[in-house]
């Protein structure tokens, strides 16, 4: 371990309640197991998650010294002595949950989920599990590649439930961040149509470059599910990636067909629906929670992404610096962003470093 770092600094939030109390420490750098791989942390990209958990919003069962963010990109530095599928100088990402390998989503999977109930990746050093990582492809740079672990596979794996994306399907997106974009640019590669939503028309441009087929602004037009309905001839879309929670889900419901399904994945909109029982039951309407997704289910994504590099390359909005952490918290809690938030991070710590505000 005389090549290898002896510290490495991470931050922390003391106590659930604002973003703006994260905090940083020194630890040292803890030598890897035998089936474990140390990793230079590159990049994190942070999710709406981070944010909810900051705030007290999503109840992850800890509420102190929480170590944040779920999705990384690095370099192996080196590995434990029974590991056999990487070596130093890989490229990888590791899983949102660590111990989700493939099938059913499980209980102790859950608790391997980074960034809450198992420490998080807002470092710049970490052993993970050899199991927990995957290889990022060789057109991503690590700034794009930290974009997949969360963002990226919970799009694919909103379309590829029971009712698989195909060819000539319409999905509706809603909004711009980053599982939209995403969501919007793998049913783009795999020839659908896309509707996109968005409070901006700005955004709905960036929407229409990316493929989007039909734009629709909700400001404008606060009954989005009815103008769905006309572009689909009255039919409904396929598939809805639904990630605005209680504001949307009613009108997401009355936006999709008959054996539609809907991807219940965020709750990113203010507001209330009604009691949609009668419209699911009526419909058929296949409803289906998405938690992210498997190493297995990632690799697969991996392969649509190196079979489309072009139509799938992420969306980065903006990308801050390590010790601009807060403020790249801040930016993501304003929603200016389309696509994705990154935080490129630095190895060459100054002295007497604090976290911005």
């Amino acid at each position: 371990m005389s090549e290898l770092p002896d510290h490495t600094h991470y931050y922390f939030l003391p106590k659930v309640g604002t973003y703006r109390d994260l905090d940083v420490k020194r630890a040292p750098v803890s030598k890897p197991k035998a089936n474990e791989v140390l990793v230079k942390v590159r990049a994190v990209s942070l999710q709406y998650r981070d944010y909810s958990v900051s705030v007290g919003k999503y109840d992850i069962g800890v509420y102190e010294n929480i170590i944040p963010c779920s999705d990384m990109a690095g370099e192996v530095l080196c590995v434990g002595e029974d590991v056999k599928e990487w070596k130093k100088g890989d490229r990888v990402c590791s899983n949102f949950m660590t111990g989700y390998l493939d099938g059913p989503l499980t209980p102790e999977a859950v608790q391997t989920s980074l960034g809450g109930q198992s420490p998080g990746v807002l470092t710049q050093y970490r052993c993970f599990p050899e199991h927990a990582l995957v290889r990022i492809p060789a057109h991503l740079d690590y700034l794009q590649a930290s974009t997949l672990p969360c963002a990226a596979l919970t799009a694919y794996n909103g379309l590829h439930g029971p009712n698989r994306l195909k060819a000539g399907d319409y999905v509706l997106v809603l909004g711009s961040g980053g599982v939209s974009i995403f969501a919007l640019q793998f049913a783009v590669a795999s020839g659908a149509i896309v509707i996109a939503t968005s409070s901006s028309d700005d955004k709905l441009r960036i929407a229409s470059k990316l493929g989007a087929k039909h734009l629709i602004n909700y400001k404008k037009t606060p009954d989005w599910h009815k103008e769905v309905m006309k572009i689909t001839g009255g039919v409904g879309v396929d598939h809805v990636i639904e990630v605005g929670g209680s504001g949307t889900y009613e009108k997401s419901i009355n936006s999709v067909r008959h054996g539609g399904e809907v991807a219940v994945i965020g709750f990113v909109a203010e507001g209330t629906s009604g009691n949609p029982l009668v419209s699911i039951i009526m419909k058929a309407i296949q409803l289906r929670g998405v938690y992210v997704g498997s190493v297995s289910l990632f690799k697969n994504m991996i392969r649509l992404m190196e079979a489309n590099p072009l139509k799938t390359e992420p969306v980065i909005d903006k990308v801050f610096r390590f010790a601009d952490a807060v403020a790249a918290y801040a930016y993501l809690e304003s929603q200016k962003h389309v696509g994705k938030v990154v935080i490129e991070v630095s190895h060459q710590i100054p002295a007497g470093f604090v976290p911005g505000p």
